[in-house]
């Protein structure tokens, strides 16, 4: 039992520290060559967990070359695009200027009913809205549409905004976090005059954030 626990935690810190090396993208976000070393590492990994007679170490030095083989392909295909192209495929356009690509629909196994659904998930229930939609090689569908079918945006009816700024958490749990300090070129003491402006104590903050406008919102931590 102590054994299987061991192998088991050994197991699991190696694979997260692959997995991190090979970089934080989603199942669905993955190019192909991504997928095939996850499945496979997977795979390595079921072995020595499910027979305690295989050493550990075997399954190791395959997760190891797999996360080598991962970082040589990548510099491969920043270097060369024929590798690049070779190992994650290419975009394929599927609607041009408002037309379907039958043809290279046919060409990625992709069925009107798929072309559908796909649209639908970004939002597009009207085909002959779209001016142009492009199958991407991880599988998602980017979409453009005509520019009569296109949302007005602020510039479009010219009122003036301000530009948007990414709002940060600066206390979580009543904890200030330094990071979100130094990007938003602030101190703990600024923190601690905001909320006092707020009528807040820190120990009382589950969480506030802030934005470089100087944007706050504050949430109160529950009794």
């Amino acid at each position: 039992m102590i054994t299987t626990i061991v192998r088991t935690i050994i197991l699991y810190v190696f694979v997260t520290f692959a997995i991190r090396v090979m970089g934080k993208r989603q199942i669905g976000d993955m190019q192909p060559n991504e997928l095939v070393i996850t499945l496979l590492i997977s795979e390595i990994v079921a072995i020595p967990l499910q027979d305690i007679s295989q050493p550990i170490l075997s399954g190791v030095v395959a997760i190891f070359m797999l996360i080598v083989l991962e970082i040589v392909m990548s510099v491969l295909s920043l270097k060369s695009v024929g590798v690049r192209k070779f190992m994650s495929g290419n975009s394929v356009v599927i609607i041009n200027n408002g037309v379907v690509d039958q043809n290279a629909m046919r060409n990625v196994r992709m069925t009107v009913l798929d072309l559908i659904e796909q649209l639908r998930g970004q939002n597009v229930f009207d085909i002959s809205t779209v001016a142009f939609a492009v199958l991407e090689v991880n599988g998602n569908l980017s979409v453009l549409l005509k520019s009569g079918d296109q949302p007005a945006t602020v510039k479009d009816i010219g009122v003036k905004k301000e530009s948007q700024a990414l709002p940060l958490p600066v206390v979580s749990d009543g904890k200030i976090l330094k990071d979100s300090l130094k990007a938003l070129s602030i101190t703990k003491e600024d923190v601690t005059k905001k909320l006092r402006a707020n009528h807040f104590e820190l120990n009382n903050v589950f969480l506030m954030t802030l934005d470089k406008h100087d944007n706050i919102s504050i949430i109160r931590k529950n009794s």
